[in-house]
């Protein structure tokens, strides 16, 4: 399976920042309603993960014309990512998303950040990141780290 595009009912919005941190487009809406992510998810021929067991009782998930994968609730948030990782069959890709908005990080060189990055950070690192959707920039400091640690010690 190709990078699918992955959409997270109201209950899974920790999941969805994981998928993205894991490399893959995660979309969650708070308070999304069943009927609207089902229409979402084959708009965008995505598949949906939920906690939600009702939303598995709907014909359309039942038949397979939407894919859905049922999360269970008494997981962590990394349990839940490699649990999701391997129901799918999907690696933990090289280059993660924007955490925020699940946006493609594009290689930014360090000149043209100079002003938008702390200057400690400016002056440690050399590369630098920037979210294609959100503008949000991003660097290997302790958080990149403390994540890729995580998604390198998951059990899949």
């Amino acid at each position: 399976m190709a990078n699918p595009v992955i959409l997270c009912d109201a209950m899974l919005g920790g999941l969805a920042r994981w998928l993205r941190a894991a490399g893959y487009e995660a979309q969650f809406i708070y308070g999304i309603d069943d009927r609207t992510l089902i229409q979402q998810a084959q708009k965008k021929d995505a598949i949906i993960l939920s906690s939600d067991g009702k939303l598995f009782e709907r014909n359309i998930i039942k038949d397979g014309s939407v894919r859905a994968l049922f999360i269970p609730r008494d997981m962590t948030k990394h349990e839940q990512l490699a649990f999701v990782l391997k129901k799918l069959n999907l690696p933990v890709l090289p280059i993660p998303r924007c955490m925020a908005c699940g946006g493609e990080l594009i290689e930014i060189p360090k000149d043209q950040l100079k002003g938008l990055i702390p200057p400690k950070a400016y002056a440690a690192f050399d590369r630098f990141w920037r979210c294609g959707r959100c503008g949000k920039v991003f660097w290997q400091g302790t958080h990149w780290q403390k994540i890729s640690k995580v998604l390198s010690t998951l059990q899949i």
